[in-house]
């Protein structure tokens, strides 16, 4: 995503653009990884040092509130963060800690029409994510990402 777009979307959910938010949503669309504060922290210190890390997660609750931006909670309790807010589910690993996006539209109907037809009394479904929870097979655990996200835990 451009920075013009960057700027559009922060607009769009009545958002002022800032330096800072352009900067962290930035960020986090270029890991790719499903970062956690900490990793964005990071990120920001060598990209942006002068954002401070109260800021960071300042923004981060405030993308999160406008629907820019999701939580991702691993297995460990971690929280990470994910760009894509189209429907999707997700892979997780335990043992490298990696999340994948998975998108399937089918996967996506049959959930939206079994709770079409199996309303859960006094509650509203807003959204439906499943977290796949499985290991990799070998070669598709990335070391370059395992690396990354150990360092950083």
């Amino acid at each position: 995503m451009k920075l013009d777009e960057i700027r559009k979307e922060i607009t769009s959910v009545g958002l002022r653009v800032t330096p800072q938010r352009v900067a962290i949503l930035e960020a986090i669309i270029e890991l790719k990884n499903h970062p956690t504060a900490e990793n964005l922290i990071d990120f920001i210190k060598d990209h942006h040092p002068n954002i401070a890390t109260g800021t960071v997660y300042k923004i981060l609750e405030a993308l999160v509130e406008h629907g820019l931006i999701k939580k991702v909670k691993t297995e460990r309790d971690i929280m990470r963060y994910d760009a894509i807010i189209e429907p999707h589910h997700h892979l997780y690993s335990a043992e490298s800690d990696r999340i994948e996006d998975y998108f399937d539209e089918g996967l996506n109907t049959l959930l939206s029409d079994y709770f079409k037809t199996h309303k859960i009394p006094e509650f509203e479904i807003r959204d439906i994510k499943l977290q796949i929870i499985g290991k990799f097979r070998k070669g598709k655990e990335s070391p370059e990402n395992k690396k990354f996200i150990e360092s950083k835990n």
